[in-house]
Protein backbone atom coordinates (compact mmCIF):
# COMPACT_ATOMS: atom_id res chain seq x y z
CA UNK A 1 0.00 0.00 0.00
CA UNK A 2 2.82 2.39 0.84
CA UNK A 3 4.98 1.53 -2.17
CA UNK A 4 2.15 1.94 -4.71
CA UNK A 5 -0.43 4.42 -3.38
CA UNK A 6 -1.97 4.80 -6.83
CA UNK A 7 -2.91 1.11 -6.80
CA UNK A 8 -4.43 1.63 -3.36
CA UNK A 9 -6.50 4.51 -4.72
CA UNK A 10 -7.61 2.36 -7.67
CA UNK A 11 -8.64 -0.47 -5.35
CA UNK A 12 -10.54 1.85 -3.01
CA UNK A 13 -12.39 3.40 -5.95
CA UNK A 14 -13.49 0.01 -7.27
CA UNK A 15 -14.55 -1.00 -3.77
CA UNK A 16 -16.46 2.27 -3.37
CA UNK A 17 -18.49 1.62 -6.53
CA UNK A 18 -19.26 -1.95 -5.46
CA UNK A 19 -20.16 -0.71 -1.99
CA UNK A 20 -22.65 1.86 -3.28
CA UNK A 21 -24.32 -0.81 -5.41
CA UNK A 22 -24.39 -3.22 -2.46
CA UNK A 23 -26.04 -0.47 -0.41
CA UNK A 24 -28.64 0.02 -3.15
CA UNK A 25 -29.44 -3.71 -3.13
CA UNK A 26 -29.62 -3.66 0.67
CA UNK A 27 -32.19 -0.87 0.55
CA UNK A 28 -34.59 -3.25 -1.20
CA UNK A 29 -34.26 -5.62 1.74
CA UNK A 30 -34.59 -2.78 4.27
CA UNK A 31 -37.81 -1.49 2.66
CA UNK A 32 -39.58 -4.83 2.94
CA UNK A 33 -38.17 -5.67 6.35
CA UNK A 34 -39.32 -2.33 7.77
CA UNK A 35 -42.85 -2.83 6.43
CA UNK A 36 -43.34 -6.51 7.24
CA UNK A 37 -40.55 -7.57 9.61
CA UNK A 38 -39.53 -10.28 7.15
CA UNK A 39 -36.21 -10.74 5.40
CA UNK A 40 -37.07 -10.94 1.70
CA UNK A 41 -34.86 -13.69 0.32
CA UNK A 42 -36.39 -13.04 -3.12
CA UNK A 43 -34.78 -9.59 -3.52
CA UNK A 44 -31.74 -11.10 -5.22
CA UNK A 45 -33.74 -12.87 -7.91
CA UNK A 46 -35.89 -9.75 -8.33
CA UNK A 47 -32.72 -7.94 -9.47
CA UNK A 48 -32.09 -10.66 -12.06
CA UNK A 49 -35.74 -10.88 -13.14
CA UNK A 50 -36.05 -7.12 -13.65
CA UNK A 51 -32.85 -6.96 -15.71
CA UNK A 52 -33.86 -9.99 -17.80
CA UNK A 53 -37.29 -8.49 -18.44
CA UNK A 54 -35.73 -5.25 -19.67
CA UNK A 55 -33.28 -6.99 -21.99
CA UNK A 56 -35.90 -9.51 -23.13
CA UNK A 57 -38.39 -6.80 -24.09
CA UNK A 58 -35.71 -4.96 -26.04
CA UNK A 59 -34.81 -8.17 -27.88
CA UNK A 60 -38.48 -8.39 -28.93
CA UNK A 61 -38.15 -5.01 -30.64
CA UNK A 62 -39.35 -2.70 -27.85
CA UNK A 63 -37.41 0.61 -27.72
CA UNK A 64 -35.06 0.82 -24.75
CA UNK A 65 -36.78 3.50 -22.68
CA UNK A 66 -40.23 2.09 -23.41
CA UNK A 67 -38.87 -1.26 -22.25
CA UNK A 68 -37.82 0.41 -18.97
CA UNK A 69 -41.37 1.66 -18.33
CA UNK A 70 -42.88 -1.69 -19.33
CA UNK A 71 -40.46 -3.43 -16.95
CA UNK A 72 -41.62 -1.12 -14.17
CA UNK A 73 -45.17 -2.18 -15.05
CA UNK A 74 -44.14 -5.82 -14.77
CA UNK A 75 -42.61 -5.17 -11.34
CA UNK A 76 -45.83 -3.46 -10.24
CA UNK A 77 -47.90 -6.44 -11.36
CA UNK A 78 -45.45 -8.68 -9.51
CA UNK A 79 -45.86 -6.57 -6.35
CA UNK A 80 -49.67 -6.75 -6.53
CA UNK A 81 -49.57 -10.49 -7.21
CA UNK A 82 -47.26 -11.16 -4.26
CA UNK A 83 -49.48 -9.10 -1.95
CA UNK A 84 -52.71 -10.79 -3.09
CA UNK A 85 -51.50 -14.37 -3.51
CA UNK A 86 -48.75 -14.69 -0.89
CA UNK A 87 -48.84 -11.99 1.77
CA UNK A 88 -52.56 -11.41 2.32
CA UNK A 89 -53.37 -15.06 3.18
CA UNK A 90 -50.40 -15.11 5.59
CA UNK A 91 -51.28 -12.03 7.66
CA UNK A 92 -50.59 -12.62 11.38
CA UNK A 93 -48.66 -15.79 10.65
CA UNK A 94 -45.24 -16.26 12.29
CA UNK A 95 -42.35 -14.45 10.61
CA UNK A 96 -40.71 -17.74 9.67
CA UNK A 97 -43.76 -18.59 7.54
CA UNK A 98 -43.43 -15.34 5.59
CA UNK A 99 -39.67 -15.85 5.30
CA UNK A 100 -40.19 -19.32 3.79
CA UNK A 101 -42.77 -17.81 1.44
CA UNK A 102 -40.04 -15.58 0.01
CA UNK A 103 -38.08 -18.75 -0.77
CA UNK A 104 -41.06 -19.94 -2.78
CA UNK A 105 -41.18 -16.62 -4.63
CA UNK A 106 -37.46 -16.94 -5.36
CA UNK A 107 -37.65 -20.36 -6.98
CA UNK A 108 -40.84 -19.49 -8.84
CA UNK A 109 -39.13 -16.45 -10.39
CA UNK A 110 -36.06 -18.55 -11.25
CA UNK A 111 -38.15 -21.17 -13.04
CA UNK A 112 -40.42 -18.63 -14.70
CA UNK A 113 -37.46 -16.47 -15.77
CA UNK A 114 -35.59 -19.43 -17.27
CA UNK A 115 -38.68 -20.60 -19.18
CA UNK A 116 -39.36 -17.13 -20.62
CA UNK A 117 -35.86 -15.71 -21.12
CA UNK A 118 -33.65 -18.81 -21.17
CA UNK A 119 -30.65 -19.51 -19.00
CA UNK A 120 -27.90 -17.99 -21.15
CA UNK A 121 -26.21 -14.73 -20.08
CA UNK A 122 -27.38 -11.60 -21.92
CA UNK A 123 -25.78 -8.26 -22.61
CA UNK A 124 -27.27 -5.22 -20.93
CA UNK A 125 -28.52 -2.60 -23.40
CA UNK A 126 -25.93 -0.09 -22.23
CA UNK A 127 -25.66 1.99 -25.41
CA UNK A 128 -29.43 2.08 -25.95
CA UNK A 129 -29.88 3.53 -22.45
CA UNK A 130 -27.12 6.08 -23.17
CA UNK A 131 -24.93 4.79 -20.37
CA UNK A 132 -21.32 5.88 -20.92
CA UNK A 133 -18.49 3.64 -22.05
CA UNK A 134 -14.73 3.96 -21.89
CA UNK A 135 -12.53 5.23 -19.08
CA UNK A 136 -11.06 8.41 -17.66
CA UNK A 137 -7.46 8.36 -16.49
CA UNK A 138 -6.29 10.68 -13.74
CA UNK A 139 -2.85 11.21 -12.26
CA UNK A 140 -3.22 10.54 -8.52
CA UNK A 141 -0.53 9.93 -5.89
CA UNK A 142 2.22 9.72 -8.47
CA UNK A 143 0.48 7.17 -10.70
CA UNK A 144 -2.42 6.73 -13.10
CA UNK A 145 -5.83 5.76 -11.71
CA UNK A 146 -8.43 4.62 -14.23
CA UNK A 147 -12.10 5.46 -13.67
CA UNK A 148 -14.52 3.49 -15.83
CA UNK A 149 -17.28 5.82 -16.99
CA UNK A 150 -19.95 3.19 -16.31
CA UNK A 151 -18.67 2.95 -12.72
CA UNK A 152 -18.94 6.72 -12.31
CA UNK A 153 -22.48 6.64 -13.70
CA UNK A 154 -23.40 3.70 -11.46
CA UNK A 155 -22.09 5.45 -8.35
CA UNK A 156 -23.96 8.67 -9.18
CA UNK A 157 -27.25 6.96 -10.08
CA UNK A 158 -27.13 4.67 -7.04
CA UNK A 159 -26.31 7.61 -4.74
CA UNK A 160 -29.22 9.64 -6.13
CA UNK A 161 -31.55 6.68 -5.68
CA UNK A 162 -30.43 6.19 -2.08
CA UNK A 163 -30.92 9.90 -1.36
CA UNK A 164 -34.37 9.87 -2.98
CA UNK A 165 -35.46 6.89 -0.88
CA UNK A 166 -34.16 8.55 2.28
CA UNK A 167 -36.18 11.71 1.52
CA UNK A 168 -39.20 9.56 0.59
CA UNK A 169 -39.08 7.78 3.95
CA UNK A 170 -38.51 10.90 6.00
CA UNK A 171 -40.72 13.58 4.47
CA UNK A 172 -43.60 12.06 2.49
CA UNK A 173 -46.97 10.90 3.75
CA UNK A 174 -46.43 7.39 2.41
CA UNK A 175 -42.99 7.32 4.00
CA UNK A 176 -44.47 8.20 7.39
CA UNK A 177 -47.06 5.48 6.91
CA UNK A 178 -44.28 3.01 6.14
CA UNK A 179 -42.50 3.98 9.35
CA UNK A 180 -45.74 3.55 11.28
CA UNK A 181 -46.24 0.08 9.83
CA UNK A 182 -42.64 -0.75 10.71
CA UNK A 183 -43.23 0.25 14.34
CA UNK A 184 -46.48 -1.67 14.79
CA UNK A 185 -48.87 -3.29 12.32
CA UNK A 186 -51.77 -3.15 14.78
CA UNK A 187 -51.21 0.51 15.66
CA UNK A 188 -50.99 1.43 11.96
CA UNK A 189 -54.25 -0.39 11.22
CA UNK A 190 -55.93 1.36 14.15
CA UNK A 191 -55.30 4.80 12.60
CA UNK A 192 -56.58 3.79 9.17
CA UNK A 193 -53.38 2.83 7.36
CA UNK A 194 -54.04 0.07 4.83
CA UNK A 195 -51.50 -2.67 5.38
CA UNK A 196 -52.24 -4.22 2.00
CA UNK A 197 -51.61 -0.96 0.12
CA UNK A 198 -48.41 -0.37 2.05
CA UNK A 199 -47.14 -3.84 1.13
CA UNK A 200 -47.85 -3.24 -2.56
CA UNK A 201 -46.03 0.11 -2.44
CA UNK A 202 -43.08 -1.40 -0.61
CA UNK A 203 -42.71 -4.37 -2.94
CA UNK A 204 -43.07 -2.12 -6.00
CA UNK A 205 -40.43 0.25 -4.62
CA UNK A 206 -38.18 -2.74 -4.00
CA UNK A 207 -38.85 -3.72 -7.63
CA UNK A 208 -37.73 -0.27 -8.82
CA UNK A 209 -34.55 -0.64 -6.76
CA UNK A 210 -34.07 -4.12 -8.25
CA UNK A 211 -34.38 -2.78 -11.80
CA UNK A 212 -31.87 0.03 -11.28
CA UNK A 213 -29.49 -2.38 -9.56
CA UNK A 214 -29.88 -4.92 -12.36
CA UNK A 215 -29.11 -2.28 -15.00
CA UNK A 216 -25.99 -1.11 -13.20
CA UNK A 217 -24.61 -4.56 -12.40
CA UNK A 218 -25.58 -5.86 -15.83
CA UNK A 219 -23.76 -2.98 -17.50
CA UNK A 220 -20.61 -3.79 -15.51
CA UNK A 221 -20.68 -7.52 -16.37
CA UNK A 222 -23.68 -9.20 -17.99
CA UNK A 223 -27.24 -10.21 -17.15
CA UNK A 224 -27.49 -13.75 -15.83
CA UNK A 225 -28.79 -15.68 -12.87
CA UNK A 226 -25.33 -15.39 -11.34
CA UNK A 227 -26.31 -11.83 -10.38
CA UNK A 228 -28.46 -13.34 -7.64
CA UNK A 229 -25.28 -14.36 -5.78
CA UNK A 230 -23.99 -10.80 -6.06
CA UNK A 231 -27.30 -9.46 -4.77
CA UNK A 232 -27.12 -11.68 -1.69
CA UNK A 233 -24.00 -9.74 -0.65
CA UNK A 234 -26.62 -7.42 0.79
CA UNK A 235 -27.05 -9.89 3.68
CA UNK A 236 -23.69 -9.07 5.32
CA UNK A 237 -24.34 -5.40 4.51
CA UNK A 238 -27.57 -5.58 6.50
CA UNK A 239 -25.88 -7.39 9.37
CA UNK A 240 -23.29 -4.62 9.58
CA UNK A 241 -25.68 -1.71 9.27
CA UNK A 242 -28.84 -3.05 10.91
CA UNK A 243 -31.88 -4.50 9.18
CA UNK A 244 -34.06 -1.39 9.59
CA UNK A 245 -31.54 1.40 8.99
CA UNK A 246 -31.09 3.24 5.69
CA UNK A 247 -27.86 4.94 6.90
CA UNK A 248 -26.75 1.51 8.08
CA UNK A 249 -27.28 0.06 4.60
CA UNK A 250 -25.11 2.83 3.13
CA UNK A 251 -22.27 2.51 5.66
CA UNK A 252 -22.42 -1.28 5.62
CA UNK A 253 -22.30 -1.35 1.82
CA UNK A 254 -19.21 0.84 1.75
CA UNK A 255 -17.46 -1.24 4.40
CA UNK A 256 -18.17 -4.49 2.57
CA UNK A 257 -17.37 -3.11 -0.89
CA UNK A 258 -14.07 -1.49 0.02
CA UNK A 259 -13.11 -4.25 2.46
CA UNK A 260 -13.52 -7.11 0.00
CA UNK A 261 -11.59 -5.27 -2.75
CA UNK A 262 -8.70 -4.51 -0.39
CA UNK A 263 -8.77 -8.10 0.85
CA UNK A 264 -8.79 -9.60 -2.64
CA UNK A 265 -6.02 -7.38 -4.00
CA UNK A 266 -3.64 -7.26 -1.04
CA UNK A 267 -4.28 -10.40 1.00
CA UNK A 268 -5.88 -12.72 -1.54
CA UNK A 269 -2.57 -13.81 -3.15
CA UNK A 270 -1.24 -14.80 0.28
CA UNK A 271 -4.00 -17.36 0.82
CA UNK A 272 -4.61 -18.47 -2.76
CA UNK A 273 -7.18 -15.92 -3.95
CA UNK A 274 -10.95 -16.11 -3.91
CA UNK A 275 -11.18 -14.05 -0.73
CA UNK A 276 -13.69 -11.68 -2.34
CA UNK A 277 -16.34 -14.40 -2.40
CA UNK A 278 -16.34 -15.01 1.38
CA UNK A 279 -14.71 -12.05 3.15
CA UNK A 280 -18.02 -10.16 3.43
CA UNK A 281 -19.61 -13.06 5.27
CA UNK A 282 -16.57 -13.39 7.55
CA UNK A 283 -16.88 -9.71 8.50
CA UNK A 284 -20.61 -10.20 9.10
CA UNK A 285 -19.88 -13.18 11.35
CA UNK A 286 -17.61 -11.00 13.48
CA UNK A 287 -20.40 -8.44 13.87
CA UNK A 288 -22.89 -11.16 14.82
CA UNK A 289 -20.55 -12.26 17.60
CA UNK A 290 -19.84 -8.83 19.08
CA UNK A 291 -22.63 -6.49 17.89
CA UNK A 292 -25.54 -8.56 16.51
CA UNK A 293 -27.82 -5.51 16.17
CA UNK A 294 -25.41 -3.89 13.68
CA UNK A 295 -23.85 -0.44 13.70
CA UNK A 296 -27.16 1.44 13.53
CA UNK A 297 -29.56 -1.16 14.92
CA UNK A 298 -31.31 -0.81 18.25
CA UNK A 299 -30.14 -3.03 21.06
CA UNK A 300 -33.17 -4.88 22.36
CA UNK A 301 -33.20 -5.70 26.06
CA UNK A 302 -35.91 -8.02 27.37
CA UNK A 303 -36.58 -8.18 31.10
CA UNK A 304 -38.20 -11.16 32.71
Amino acid sequence: MVQAPDLLAQTIWEGLVSGVLYALIALGFVLIFKASGVFNFAQGIMVVFAALTLVGLHEKGVPAFLAVFLTLGVMFVLAVTIERVVLRPLVNQPDIILFMATFGITYFLIGFGESVFGGNPKQMITSELYLPKGALDAKILGGIVSFQKIDIAAAIIASLMIAALAVFFQYTRIGRALRAVADSHKAALSVGISLNQIWVIVWFTAGIVALITGIMWGARSDVSFALEIVALKALPVLILGGFTSIPGAIVGGLIIGIGEKLGEFYWGPLIGGGIESWLAYFIALGFLLFRPQGLFGDKIIERI
